[in-house]
C-alpha cells in the first residue's frame, strides 16, 4: 500500500492492545512484536511492560534491528497495577511514583523515545485541584528521573487523558486539563508532553478540533482508535478500542478523517517531536472471535481512506 503520508508522520500501533494476550507483560510477546516489524507499513511501534529480562533484552535488540520509533504505552502496567499518581495517601503516591520510575527504565531498555503515562482514578469535584497539584508534582518527580537517566536522548513523558464517567474515570479527564497540568510541569521540565486519543474523545464529549487546539502546544503523540459509549450492554461498551467501524461504535472514517485533519491544521506534522517523526498509532483491540491481523488490516484500509479525504 502506497503511503502518502511518507516524511509527515510515522504509523504505529499499540502492541499489547492488537495482541491483548501480551496486555500483562507476559504470552507471546516476541513473535507478536515480530510481526509488527516485519510489516513495512509501520514505521513505529508502541511496546509496554515486559516482566522477563531476558525477553525485554531480545525484544530491544529486535525493535533496534527493526529501524522503527518506540513508544511505550506506561498505561496497561499503571492500570493493572492500579498506579495513582495523584493518590491523597503519600505512601499509596510514592509507590505509584517508584513503580513508575521502573517502567521509565524499561522504557530507555527498549529504545523507547516517549514513555506515556495516565493519571489516578477521578475524585469528587472540590477535591479534583488538589489532585491535580499531587499530579503536578508527580510529573516532575518522573521527569526529573528520566532526565537523570538520560544518555544519548531524554525520554519524554506524556501524559494521556482518558473518561471521566464511562470506564476508566480518571482524573484526567478533560484535554484542557491535561494541557493545565503539563503547562504547570513545563514550567520546570522540558521532557514533558501530551498523548491524545481520538479513541477517547467520545467518551469526553469533545469533538477533534476542540481536543486538538487544546493539546496543541504540548501535543507529543496521538492514538487513533475507536470505543461503545451508547449501548452498555455492548460487549466491548466503553474504552475497549474496539475496530473502525463495529455496530455501535463512534469512529469510522470519517471521524479519522477530521481527526487527521485537526492534526494537520494544529501543525502536528511540522513538529519536533521526540520521535524522528510525529507518531500516529492505531489503538485497536480484536473482539471474541476476531483476528489480530484482519483488524490490522482492517485499520490500514480505513486510514488510507481517511487519509484520501483530507
Amino acid at each position: 500500500m502506497k503511503k502518502s503520508w511518507n516524511g509527515l508522520f510515522n504509523i504505529g500501533i499499540v502492541h499489547p492492545m492488537i495482541f491483548p494476550e501480551t496486555n500483562l507483560g507476559e504470552g507471546p510477546i516476541l513473535e507478536t512484536i515480530s510481526k509488527i516489524a516485519a510489516d513495512s507499513f509501520f514505521d513505529a511501534i508502541e511496546v509496554s511492560w515486559i516482566k522477563d529480562a531476558g525477553v525485554r533484552g531480545q525484544a530491544a535488540r529486535l525493535l533496534e534491528s527493526a529501524f522503527l520509533d518506540v513508544v511505550y504505552c506506561g498505561g496497561p502496567p499503571m492500570l493493572n497495577q492500579k498506579l495513582n499518581l495523584n493518590a491523597f495517601d503519600e505512601a499509596i503516591r510514592a509507590e505509584a511514583i517508584s513503580s513508575t520510575k521502573k517502567l521509565i527504565d524499561e522504557a530507555y531498555a527498549l529504545g523507547a523515545r516517549i514513555i506515556a503515562v495516565i493519571s489516578g482514578p477521578d475524585v469528587e469535584p472540590e477535591k479534583r485541584g488538589k489532585a491535580k497539584s499531587l499530579l503536578v508534582d508527580s510529573l516532575k518527580q518522573l521527569c526529573f528521573y528520566a532526565e537523570e537517566k538520560d544518555k544519548d536522548y531524554t525520554l519524554m513523558v506524556s501524559l494521556e487523558n482518558f473518561d471521566q464517567k464511562y470506564d476508566k474515570k480518571l482524573l484526567i479527564g478533560p484535554t484542557k486539563d491535561a494541557a493545565d497540568v503539563v503547562e504547570e510541569v513545563k514550567e520546570k521540565y522540558s521532557n514533558v508532553g501530551l498523548t491524545v486519543d481520538l479513541s477517547h474523545l467520545p467518551l469526553l464529549h469533545e469533538n477533534p478540533k476542540q481536543s486538538l487546539m487544546a493539546a496543541k502546544q504540548y501535543l507529543e503523540h496521538a492514538h487513533i482508535g475507536n470505543c461503545v459509549m451508547k449501548d452498555k450492554s455492548h460487549p466491548q461498551y466503553g474504552d475497549q478500542h474496539p475496530r473502525f467501524g463495529i455496530a455501535g461504535g463512534e469512529n469510522s472514517v470519517g471521524e479519522l478523517a477530521e481527526y487527521l485533519a485537526a492534526l494537520k491544521d494544529i501543525g502536528y506534522f511540522n513538529k519536533k517531536t521526540a520521535t524522528r517523526l510525529p507518531v500516529v498509532s492505531f489503538e485497536v483491540k480484536p473482539g471474541a472471535g476476531e483476528s489480530s491481523e484482519v483488524l490490522i488490516a482492517n485499520s490500514k484500509r480505513v486510514l488510507a481512506v481517511a487519509w484520501s479525504k483530507i
